[in-house]
């Protein structure tokens, strides 16, 4: 008699095109249900008065953020990876980009009840603050101006989208992350201008440009000034 064998459900590659194939099953079903939109002009209502949405559809105008935010965390992992292989420190950034795929492939039983795009903007909203702070923790990285205003702006306003208190239950796994896999002053002493330099190539000005434009692209202002 030959053994039965048990087959185990089979785990997403990590790989940003396995996020974006995850993105694309979302928008489809969100295309079915209209959920997330729904979700999105109850927030559009409720946002403070320091985010100003011009749009004469306010929930329109949030939801095409939401998905240009979200198809962007696959392709800052995959701008993140290609830049520290040039720059042969793969293995140094390796630890981020894997967790960053993770929070999409293999996320947590916290995330796993979240589907669909919301579930998504939860997903790429850990993507997008880990990579934030993998930044911050670091001297080289944090003196070239490779962050702008508008990625911070970005991430609070889904801070907002999220919602008090999960953003901020977020925001401490993030912060208890970054401390696992580069919470030492070694890490933010060493010396990564090779990365940055490799940073500072075609794709990363494409994804900048991206950035700077996403708010204004949706008719979303910020009146904070120059105090982030």
């Amino acid at each position: 008699m030959r053994p039965h064998l048990v087959q185990t459900p089979a785990i997403p590659e990590m790989t940003p095109q396995a996020v974006l194939n995850i993105i694309d099953q979302a928008r489809r079903q969100e295309a079915r249900s209209g959920t997330f939109l729904r979700q999105l002009r109850e927030k559009a209502a409720s946002l403070p008065g320091t985010i100003t949405i011009e749009g004469y559809q306010p929930a329109t105008c949030l939801f095409q953020f939401a998905v240009e935010y979200i198809e962007m965390a696959p392709r800052l992992i995959e701008c993140v990876e290609a830049c520290a292989r040039e720059a042969d420190k793969a293995d140094l950034f390796a630890p981020f980009i894997d967790a960053a795929t993770r929070y999409f492939t293999q996320p947590s039983v916290l995330l796993v009840r979240y589907d669909g795009l919301d579930g998504l903007l939860i997903r790429a909203y850990l993507c997008h603050r880990l990579m934030e702070e993998m930044y911050e923790n670091n001297r080289s990285i944090r003196a070239s101006d490779l962050v702008d205003i508008e990625t911070t702006q970005a991430n609070l306003l889904v801070h907002q989208l999220i919602g008090e208190p999960f953003a901020n239950e977020l925001d401490d796994a993030i912060t208890l992350t970054v401390l696992q896999i580069a919470g030492t002053p070694d890490y933010y002493e060493l010396n990564l201008d090779p990365f940055v330099e490799h940073a500072r190539n075609a794709a990363w000005d494409w994804m900048r440009h991206y950035w700077e434009n996403l708010l204004v692209r949706n008719h979303i202002r910020f009146s904070l000034g120059n105090s982030l």
